[in-house]
């Protein structure tokens, strides 16, 4: 297998809704047995599976979220972490989340999940990077362009990003 022939650490992504492909917990669970595949982006969508992740390959093999809306669930089953979307834009807020989930925190994890949940959501309301770069571009960071494939934002998408935004204290 070529993972074994690699001297870096390797999380391989399961993101079915970019793949069409779902990476099945068994399939997980026979690469977590590679001394160099350390963990998995998990972004199936099914809790179910997640959990299925974490009781095949065991606690030291790290399931990371893949989407920022399941963070606090997958944490609250045994999950180590995220490789977040939002972070790039409220880098603070999530590893707060992260910190109190791991800490035990629930309360004070789930009050920076729903204060986040609007941007989880218009973050993803057109295809990742798009809205997250058309986020960074709104705060000043970088310039609203784009190489093809991609392309700005749908008008009313593009509102509605800067409206969760506004409300959220990100811009004025």
């Amino acid at each position: 297998m070529i993972a074994q022939h690699v001297p870096l650490p390797i999380i391989p992504y399961n993101i079915p809704g970019r793949t069409g492909v779902n990476m099945s917990p068994e399939l997980i669970a026979r690469l977590s047995k590679i001394s160099n595949i350390v963990g998995v982006k998990e972004a199936s969508g099914s809790l179910k599976q997640m959990n299925d992740v974490l009781d095949l390959c065991g606690p030291d093999f790290d399931v990371l979220s893949g989407d920022d809306g399941f963070t606090l669930p997958l944490m609250s089953i045994g999950g180590k972490g995220i490789i977040s979307v939002a972070s790039n834009i409220v880098p603070a807020d999530m590893t707060a989340l992260v910190d109190a989930a791991e800490a035990g925190s629930l309360a004070q994890a789930r009050g920076l999940h729903q204060k986040m949940s609007p941007l989880f959501d218009v973050l993803f309301i057109e295809v990742n990077p798009v809205p997250v770069k058309a986020a960074l571009a709104l705060m000043g960071k970088i310039e609203y362009e784009y190489r093809l494939p991609l392309c700005p934002m749908a008008p009313a998408n593009y509102e509605k990003l800067k409206k969760a935004m506004v409300d959220y204290g990100l811009i004025k």
